[in-house]
């Protein structure tokens, strides 16, 4: 049987087909449709909101699937975490679950918002916040938009952000964090005790993690006279140490390493300067340690 996994639909969907493509994953999906197609006939993929995901696995529709920890805590699921995957909509950093109220609000803490309204898609999680916190407010779930709400239709709200740009459109505040969340691949018990599937999640973890560790990389090759050999390797970084490959000619030699982009930007002209030649940088898919 293929291992049925969920894939985020909506603002995760286009950077996960791009990860799912730096892994060696073809994944495409008509519009309107629910029903992606990968190029992998042991793999079933569905598109479903992040939200549904850890519900319909642990109700066993699906066997795995991608989402996130804050909807893992919302869901009050317990799963299997395969792996964590630092990726969002516009960038490798985490997301933010907060409290926030409008900037002309009188309210300074949670403790302010007894008696008051919360409008927010994460009720568990905000339940549980307030009821640590002592707090008797009222919990409405909000269809997303929950920005708009505040303060003509409730006093405060709790969202995800993640550059906190919208927030500071609406001319909003932030009172406090509930967590940080990050994109998480999780599976059912059942999915994992099978052999078949767990070694298919398993080689996905590993696909994936690696192409998570080379989106801020790339590789970089050159010539250099094998007398400056110890001069010129002393000058680059290296997850060990520089592949270095003897040339026809034996005077010269080939070097090879992987970095991080930005350090690129900068060696490369004191490479050369340093008597490197034929200097090649190009882009990695992924890097499995």
């Amino acid at each position: 049987m293929p291992l049925r996994l969920g894939l985020p639909k909506g603002i995760l969907q286009e950077a996960t087909f791009a990860l799912f493509g730096r892994a060696g994953f073809h994944v495409s999906v008509a519009s309107r449709s629910y029903q992606p197609t990968m190029d992998d006939s042991t793999i079933d993929p569905v598109l479903l909101r992040p939200q549904e995901i850890p519900r319909f696995i642990e109700a066993g529709i699906i066997d795995a699937g991608l989402t996130g920890q804050d909807w893992m805590a919302d869901c009050r699921a317990s799963l299997r975490e395969v792996c964590v995957l630092q990726y969002s909509k516009a960038s490798t950093n985490p997301i933010r679950i907060v409290l926030a109220v409008h900037n002309d609000s009188p309210f300074q803490t949670v403790a302010d918002l007894n008696g008051a309204t919360v409008a927010t898609e994460y009720m568990n999680l905000t339940r549980d916040y307030l009821a640590q916190h002592g707090v008797d407010a009222k919990v409405e779930f909000s269809w997303g938009a929950c920005e708009v709400k505040v303060p003509t239709v409730v006093e405060a709200i709790v969202v995800n952000t993640e550059t906190g740009n919208s927030l500071r459109a609406h001319n909003l505040r932030i009172l406090d964090q509930l967590m940080e969340s990050r994109t998480v691949l999780v599976c059912s018990s059942s999915a994992w005790e099978d052999e078949v599937k767990r070694a298919k999640l398993e080689s996905l973890r590993i696909l994936l993690e690696g192409a998570m560790a080379a989106a801020s990389r790339v590789g970089l090759k050159m010539n250099v006279p094998v007398r400056l050999r110890q001069q010129v390797a002393e000058m680059l970084p290296s997850l060990t140490s520089p592949t270095v490959t003897p040339l026809e000619d034996e005077a010269w030699c080939a070097m090879e390493v992987i970095l991080k982009e930005h350090e690129a930007r900068d060696l490369i002209p004191r490479l050369k300067q340093a008597g490197a030649t034929g200097l090649v940088e190009y882009p990695l898919n992924k890097v499995v340690d």
